[in-house]
């Protein structure tokens, strides 16, 4: 007799149910954290550190330098979900804490992210959400990491270093990270790990105000102090003796001055859409040998919607001249025409289609693709023609496409 299949007598949405009316952070399913205390990092960034419950802790076994959550937050009783940069990593000692008061607090495993107070969402949580506040959670997630692009070969370096058959002269490629503003926010996990595996590591923080005497400032200084690998450059554009090649934008020149083998080094970026359209624009100005190009070394996390691999001075006119193409839902039977990115078209065509965030970072609107080539916006990449995972809100179809929705 076949035993594969065994009832759930106590469905653990149940269970889920009574326990949250006993305690709104007991949960048997759904990861929940609890906001225990907020600190300053520098004139325009707080750090909120959480508690998480036990089903956080039993369905996930970390996290990785870079990697984010999604946070659902209820205001005047609507939920908004937002994606946030998780600060250091899971065993990391915060470099703010007060060893005589935080020393228990540290002994627990905690959860920290970083938030800029701006927006309505942002805002509720520095100024208005209180010590012991709950929200649900998701599990940390994010391609923004040096386990994925390593696992994944999602870099493509330099033809000499691709074939050599030692994998750790890969794994300790130099490693170069550009972040603007808040984008320094996944930057501080993601730099710790990589100096810890051995890696060189520069970091480039493009930011409209000083840090000087800053929490973050000092925790830049004190990796500079313990790894000698570790170079780090704080551009205030609003002060020209902090800039690189004696300017306050990102050029090819900036990248040049560094003195890195760029065609073997990954680029994190993570900023706002003309941080990253001006790097973009400034790899394409750099020639590499064997007709590598160096935007394939390039790996975003960016919170703002930007279409990177076309020219700034001719965005419009390259957005206006996409044909437009047949996008089939398979499941519901229902086809549109479709020139800017699916999520867009499918709701200027009346489509009701899932998505969170819009901007490429949560994954809610992410689809079975089951033919047909489209184009990350972000990246400029195509697809296969084949069955993939796609995401609907940073996609553009570049031939008919099917979907399974």
């Amino acid at each position: 007799m076949s035993s594969s299949y065994r009832p759930e007598f106590i469905q653990r949405a149940f269970v889920d149910f009574i326990s949250t009316r006993l305690h709104p952070f007991w949960s048997l399913a759904t990861p929940k954290l609890r906001l225990v205390a907020k600190h300053t990092l520098s004139d325009d960034l707080v750090a909120l550190q959480f508690d998480i419950n036990n089903a956080f802790k039993q369905q996930s076994d970390g996290w990785q330098g870079g990697a984010h959550i999604n946070l659902s937050i209820a205001i005047d009783g609507i939920f908004h979900q937002r994606s946030y940069s998780l600060v250091g990593l899971p065993c990391q000692t915060l470099w703010w804490a007060n060893e005589n008061s935080c020393v228990k607090k540290q002994r627990r495993q905690t959860l920290t992210i970083a938030v800029k107070p701006q927006g309505l969402v942002s805002h509720y949580l520095i100024n208005e959400a209180t010590l012991g506040a709950i929200f649900d959670s998701s599990l940390p997630r994010g391609d923004f990491t040096l386990e994925h692009i390593l696992a994944n070969g999602q870099v493509k370096l330099s033809t000499q270093n691709a074939k050599t058959k030692n994998p750790a002269l890969k794994a300790l490629a130099p490693i170069l990270c550009i972040a603007g503003g808040s984008g320094i926010t996944p930057m501080l996990g993601l730099v710790t790990q990589a100096l810890q595996h051995g890696h060189k590591v520069t970091l480039l923080h493009y930011n409209r105000t000083s840090l000087s005497n800053s929490t973050l400032q000092a925790y830049w200084q004190q990796l500079c102090h313990t790894y000698p690998s570790f170079t780090y450059h704080h551009i205030n554009t609003e002060d020209a003796s902090t800039y690189l090649a004696s300017t306050r934008h990102l050029s090819a020149q900036s990248l040049l001055t560094l003195n890195l083998p760029l065609a073997d080094t990954p680029i994190f970026a993570c900023g706002s859409q003309a941080l990253l359209k001006g790097l973009y624009h400034a790899v394409s100005e750099i020639s590499l040998p064997n007709n590598h190009s160096l935007r394939d070394n390039i790996v975003i996390e960016n919170f703002g919607y930007g279409v990177t691999d076309l020219d700034t001075s001719t965005t419009d006119e390259n957005v206006n001249n996409i044909e437009t193409h047949t996008v089939y839902l398979r499941a519901r039977q229902r086809q549109f025409d479709s020139s800017s990115t699916l999520l867009v078209d499918a709701e200027q065509a009346g489509l009701r289609m899932s998505y969170g965030c819009r901007q490429g970072i949560c994954q809610m609107c992410r689809c079975n693709k089951i033919s047909g080539v489209v184009k990350n916006v972000q990246t400029g990449k195509l697809s296969d023609d084949g069955f993939e995972s796609i995401q609907t809100c940073i996609n553009i179809a570049m031939t008919d496409v099917i979907l399974d929705i």
